[in-house]
């Protein structure tokens, strides 16, 4: 439970007895702004009783996503690998010459090349840190992923943040059973989903998560880069990119077209996905190349 989720169920108790209330307002209403000011992961005046997604670790588990239950140690090596480096460029040296180091978008040249299993497993992995929290955001407004891959009904979110249909990004911002993960998701079909992407607003909401929140790695599972022109403007708010590649699938060609338009002060990494070197794990290794551009 959060420090905002004990000071909110310590004022609900106190309001059942209207005279503890009245003799001790003034004390409450200190001792929740005390509480609440703590937990700067959290943004203000948000209600926790409907921002909750339950996870299915088990059903995640079996997919071979990186729930934390010993087993697919191959999986979680590569994956420690992959996201040594990008919380090095994040938080280390590098990250003083690129902006927006903590915001990492995850995209692929073309659809169905394993960019949101990449996606969230970077997550996933990444919540396993212990001095570090990660966001998860669905930015694939068109073809949203995470929600159906995480086992979760379709509910509001980035779209209608964007929409302006709701003040904060808070409202749009779900925690998890998995500690340290928290997600918005894509939110409602619309018809100007991608231009939605390449809005004022959404880079405000860029610049507010790389800033509010400097501790915290910010993974946007993001559109192809061919055939979506909203994605490289996308991209221009972001400080890392992993591209997705599929082995014996995706073209030398096409990676090289889809990270011609990305910002060449980015630093740019390559996963290589469903790279089969044992019949007993077909998830179990990863190529990464990394480097700016």
């Amino acid at each position: 439970m959060s420090t905002i989720e004990k000071a909110l169920a310590k004022q609900k108790s106190k309001q059942t007895d209207k005279e503890a209330v009245q003799a001790n307002d003034s004390d409450n209403m200190q001792e929740g702004q005390s509480q609440v000011s703590t937990d700067s992961n959290e943004p203000m005046g948000q209600s926790t009783s409907d921002r909750y997604l339950e996870l299915d670790k088990d059903s995640l588990n079996d997919r071979g996503f990186l729930i934390d239950t010993g087993t697919r140690k191959s999986i979680k090596d590569e994956f420690r690998t992959i996201k040594r480096k990008l919380l090095n460029n994040a938080f280390g040296s590098a990250s003083r010459t690129l902006k927006n180091s903590n915001l990492i978008m995850v995209s692929s040249s073309k659809p169905n090349e394993g960019k949101t299993f990449i996606s969230i497993n970077l997550a996933l992995s990444i919540a396993l840190e212990q001095d570090k929290t990660v966001l998860l955001v669905d930015a694939d407004v068109l073809r949203p992923s995470v929600n159906r891959e995480l086992g979760l009904e379709q509910t509001h979110g980035l779209i209608e943040y964007l929409l302006g249909q709701h003040d904060s990004i808070g409202d749009m911002l779900y925690s998890t059973n998995v500690d340290k993960l928290k997600v918005i998701p894509a939110g409602e079909p619309h018809h100007l989903s991608n231009e939605l992407l390449a809005s004022d607003r959404m880079a405000a909401l860029a610049h507010e998560l790389a800033e509010r929140y400097p501790d915290r790695v910010v993974i946007f599972d993001c559109p192809p880069l061919i055939g979506v022109t909203e994605t490289p403007v996308l991209a221009n708010l972001m400080g890392q990119a992993v591209i997705v590649a599929e082995e014996s699938k995706t073209l030398i060609a096409d990676v090289k077209k889809a990270t011609e338009p990305l910002n060449e002060d980015m630093a740019v990494g390559i996963v290589l996905n469903k790279a089969i070197r044992s019949h007993k794990d077909m998830y179990g290794y990863y190529g990464y190349g990394y480097g700016t551009k």
